[in-house]
This record gives structure tokens, C-alpha cells and sequence, in this order.
């Protein structure tokens, strides 16, 4: 008997020492193609961003659209506002229709990312191998993702900019509120937008997006990649190091985007900011710029920036520290690493 329990203790410690035990989890990761790592990296990292901004993300979409009653508001007297009326889950009133669309966006957004690069590096030598392919890469995988995700983030933006007083009754809604269409869920938005104005309504406002995630998605890649370049190697894997730079590339990459955002948002809401501000709607993104600066001033192109700069230091930040950490966790293989364009 003893000498069997032995015989069965040296077999497990031998499959400890050879790793034999793990073997078949390894081997399970590592089985995985390449791009369905990055692909649930991406989805996984997207998700823990967005949840932990939501409501900075509910109050800036208020702010943008010149919600009534919130318009004049500043961030902190918002939120006051919001969770007197809606509650602590009115901060992420939207945030469920977000993270459906924010998972498939990531999850394209920096697998494409990859492969764009990869892509550009294998077939065209002559662009060389520096940061600027970074640039290149990051706009082009923006650009698909935003047109693949584009009605999850309209639905996003129309649950959000709906007020309901959930603690007394809907009367709140119907005083000021009386032609918003009071939305149930992201399956009613989507189909309701589909009835009113067909695929076209429902990338009302892609226009904009694309013009603006283009720039927006090229520099936030290139900076941040820019900026790990220049970190000592001892600090590769640091995570102070990887949210500090993810911080720099959200805010430079947003800083010259954001009026983009604020004419996509009117756009986005359409009928229902034309029925409170009797604002007619907008044909174009040329036209959404006219009109805003007309009737509601230059400084409305930048309104909710500063709630902007607050959401997205932390949010572009985890989003790369969670999508670096999820490829190692992941086993991803180390890509080809961009070489500067001139040596010292």
C-alpha cells in the first residue's frame, strides 16, 4: 500500500518537474491562431476601460448634446443632478448597449491594428519601419471598426441621452421632454431608427466618426508607441509606464479630434435634439460645424472637453495596459518591433 502511494507521488512530482501537468492548458493557448488572441485581448481590454469611465461618459454625452436641464451644468453638479433623478445606475444608463459595442470594437480595433501593420511591413519595405507605420495602421484598423460597430454606438448614444426620473415617475420625463422617445433597451433603438430612416438612419453621423477616428486612432496608436520607445528597457513591463503613456496618446490623439465628436453627437440624437432646440438637423459634418458655430457658439464644438480630458486619461490608459497584459497572459508572440528611422 505505502509503496504504491509512492509510486503515484513520484509520478506527480516528475509531471510537476517536466510540466507535464499544464501541458495541455499550454498547449490549448498556444493552439490559438494569432488574431483570436489579439481579438479577445482587444474585447477583453475595451470592456474594463469603458465599464470604469461610464459615467464621466453618460454626463459628457449630456453636456455635448445640450440635454435640457444639464447644458448649463458643470461636471460636478451633473452628476449631483443625475443621481437625484435616475439613481447610482443612471451613471451607466447606455453603458450595457456601450460594452456590446465597445467588446466588437476593440476586439477589431487592435487585432486589425496588427495586421494592418504586419500587412504594411511585408508589402510595402520601401515605407520603412518607423512609428509612422504606427500612424498608418492604427487609422486604417479605426476606420474598420467604426464601420462595423457603428448603429451598437448610435443605440449607446441615443439610450444615453434620454433623461427619465426613475425615483418619482415619468412625469419628470414629459416636462421638457415631451417628443423624446423614450427608448427600452438597444434592440428597440435599433429597430425603431431602422423603421424611421432605414441602414442609412442607422449610420447617421458615421460621416463625422470616421473623419474624426481616422487622425484620432493614427496618433493614439503612434503616440503611445512612440512614447514606449523611449522608455528604458528595465521598464518595459511596468504598469505605471504603460498607463502613463497610454494617458499621453488618449490626450493628444482626443485634444484635436474632439470637435469631430460633439457634431457626430448631434447628429447621432437627430429627430429628438431637432423636437426639444427645434434644430432642424445637420446633412453633413460641414454643415454641423456651420450651424453649431452659428447658433450655439464655437465654444459648444468643446463642450464637455474638460469631462472628456477626466475620461479619457484613465480609459485610453487601462485600455492599453489591459490589452498589453492580456497578450501576455494570452502568449502572444512578440511582433516585429519598428526601428527608428535613423540611427544615432
Amino acid at each position: 500500500m505505502g509503496s504504491t502511494q509512492r509510486s503515484t507521488l513520484s509520478t506527480n512530482v516528475a509531471g510537476l518537474v517536466d510540466g507535464s501537468s499544464t501541458r495541455e492548458q499550454v498547449s490549448y493557448i498556444d493552439n490559438l491562431p494569432v488574431y483570436v488572441k489579439e481579438l479577445i485581448a482587444g474585447g477583453a481590454a475595451g470592456a474594463f476601460a469603458k465599464t470604469a469611465v461610464a459615467p464621466l461618459e453618460r454626463i459628457k454625452i449630456l453636456l455635448q448634446t445640450r440635454t435640457e436641464g444639464f447644458h448649463s451644468l458643470g461636471v460636478h453638479q451633473s452628476l449631483k443632478k443625475l443621481l437625484k433623478h435616475e439613481g447610482f445606475m443612471g451613471f451607466y444608463k447606455g453603458n450595457g448597449a456601450s460594452v456590446i459595442r465597445i467588446v466588437p470594437y476593440a476586439a477589431l480595433h487592435y487585432m486589425t491594428y496588427e495586421q494592418y501593420r504586419s500587412w504594411i511591413l511585408n508589402n510595402y519595405p520601401t515605407l520603412g519601419s518607423g512609428a509612422h507605420i504606427d500612424l498608418l495602421a492604427g487609422a486604417a484598423s479605426g476606420g474598420t471598426a467604426v464601420l462595423c460597430t457603428y448603429p451598437l454606438d448610435l443605440a449607446r448614444t441615443r439610450l444615453a441621452y434620454q433623461v427619465v426620473d426613475t425615483r418619482r415617475s415619468f412625469e419628470y420625463a414629459t416636462k421638457g421632454f415631451q417628443s423624446q422617445t423614450a427608448y427600452k433597451g438597444i434592440k428597440d433603438v435599433l429597430f425603431s431608427v431602422y423603421k424611421e430612416g432605414g441602414v442609412r438612419g442607422l449610420y447617421r453621423g458615421v460621416g463625422p466618426t470616421l473623419i474624426g477616428i481616422l487622425p484620432y486612432a493614427g496618433l493614439k496608436f503612434y503616440i503611445y508607441e512612440e512614447l514606449k520607445r523611449h522608455v528604458p528597457e528595465e521598464y518595459d513591463n511596468s504598469i505605471a509606464m504603460r498607463l502613463s503613456c497610454g494617458a499621453l496618446a488618449g490626450l493628444f490623439g482626443q485634444t484635436f479630434t474632439y470637435p469631430l465628436d460633439v457634431v457626430r453627437r448631434q447628429m447621432q440624437v437627430g429627430k429628438q435634439l431637432h423636437s426639444v432646440q427645434g434644430n432642424a438637423g445637420y446633412k453633413n459634418t460641414l454643415e454641423g460645424f456651420s450651424t453649431i458655430i452659428r447658433n450655439q457658439g464655437w465654444r459648444q464644438l468643446f463642450a464637455g472637453l474638460s469631462i472628456n480630458y477626466i475620461k479619457i486619461v484613465p480609459s485610453v490608459a487601462i485600455g492599453f495596459t489591459a490589452y498589453d497584459t492580456m497578450k501576455f497572459w494570452l502568449r502572444v508572440p512578440p511582433r516585429q518591433k519598428s526601428q527608428p528611422t535613423s540611427t544615432a
